[in-house]
């Protein structure tokens, strides 16, 4: 009897060791998150929350009056704001699937080269994404000029007459899907070029001794365990799509007529030139809204192939 209410008080004993024990370690994970969870409280949740509370109003330089929920009804009925949310849409729908299928086709294919091409052809993609993106965009402008572009020249090489690529409306936004999707495969590539890395060779080996081709290696092997990394960059490069603003900004000013323009780059216009802010907040809750559902709708989507 005496043994075991010794037993049992050691247990106890124990149990309050390891239950301190966890505590310090609690604490002094927290102590070390504590300055980023300050930068980011105050730089991204309390903007979000003030943005959501200003979207209900009628702020502007010298109003600051509460109006409900006329902001979002006058969005519904706005011709411009609905336009940018279709043209919004087609750059997500144009630029995501074209950048996953061009970064996984790329990354198969600089894989299978030696160490040092490998690392060669990495850099090469990835830098657009580390390079400014102002001075990208102007090269890209260079290249799309009506008058000395080089885009025009070469296509005259083949007899085809000038055009202005960015002041029409049917090849502006072609042309800014085609800039993104050059910017955003830099980071795909480096990720897909890592994960096949860490695909077991003694997995493709087996397929192959088994008499499996190319096609099926790939559908029954590296793709599935390529879900992850996929999951991950359709989610990113959907957000990055939805967001874009500088290249419209550079390029085309959301024109000709409103064929380029954003939600990000409506907001802009409606709060730093009009002075719109509760306007301005609403279409970006809006946004956020759509790029919340969207980013479920993906996870769920794909997350029903990663094994975790």
């Amino acid at each position: 009897m005496q043994n075991t209410q010794k037993i049992e008080a050691n247990l106890v004993k124990k149990r309050k060791k390891v239950n301190k024990l966890a505590l310090k370690e609690w604490i002094s994970a927290y102590l070390f998150l504590a300055p980023i969870l300050v930068i980011f409280g105050y730089f991204v949740i309390y903007p979000m929350i003030k943005g959501i509370y200003i979207s209900f109003f009628d702020y502007s330089l010298r109003n600051f009056d509460f109006i409900g929920l006329s902001n979002y009804k006058s969005l519904l009925s706005d011709e411009i704001f609905i336009k940018s949310l279709v043209n919004t849409l087609v750059i997500v729908l144009g630029t995501v699937p074209v950048v996953i299928v061009l970064s996984l086709f790329i990354s198969l294919v600089i894989y299978k080269k030696n160490p040092f091409l490998r690392s060669l052809f990495r850099g090469i993609f990835y830098l657009p994404a580390v390079s400014s993106i102002v001075s990208i965009t102007v090269v890209w402008g260079w290249i799309l000029h009506p008058n000395y572009g080089i885009l025009n020249y070469i296509t005259g090489l083949f007899g085809a007459e000038p055009q202005t690529w960015l002041g029409d409306p049917k090849y502006a936004l072609i042309c800014i899907i085609v800039v993104l999707v050059t910017l955003s495969i830099g980071q795909p590539i480096i990720l897909y070029v890592a994960s096949l890395g860490n695909i077991p060779t003694s997995y493709l080996e087996a397929a192959q001794i088994d008499g499996a081709t190319s096609w099926q290696m790939f559908r029954k092997i590296t793709w599935p365990l390529l879900m992850p990394t996929t999951l991950y960059i359709v989610i990113i490069s959907t957000i990055n799509s939805f967001q874009t603003f500088a290249i419209i900004q550079l390029l085309t000013s959301g024109g000709p007529a409103y064929s380029t323009s954003t939600i990000m780059y409506l907001v802009y216009e409606r709060a730093f030139t009009l002075n719109k802010y509760g306007l301005a907040s609403a279409m970006g809750v809006i946004l956020a809204i759509i790029i919340m559902i969207i980013s479920i709708v993906q996870y769920k989507f794909f997350g029903e192939e990663v094994d975790y």
